[in-house]
């Protein structure tokens, strides 16, 4: 199952998270299909490509519950 997930960068206590499409059975930060966005909590920027994001939700991919939130933020799902 593909899935819409966050991954992990950024130092150690100053997380930064990449929204990505990945394969369910991939590590958090392994590898992933594509790269649709960003969101930094410290500063709270969160940018997504919203074509992407839909082409791959139209697609059946399940986003998780913090990325839905996201998503829902961005304007991508209603």
């Amino acid at each position: 199952m593909v899935k819409i997930r966050l991954t992990r960068t950024g130092k150690t206590h100053s997380a930064c998270y990449r929204i990505v499409v990945a394969d369910q059975r991939s590590p958090r930060d392994g590898r992933f299909i594509e790269e649709i966005g960003f969101y930094n909590p410290n500063s709270k920027e969160l940018k997504v490509n919203e074509e992407a994001a839909k082409k791959w939700l139209a697609n059946g991919a399940q986003p998780s519950d913090t990325t839905k939130a996201l998503l829902k933020k961005a304007g991508v799902i209603a």
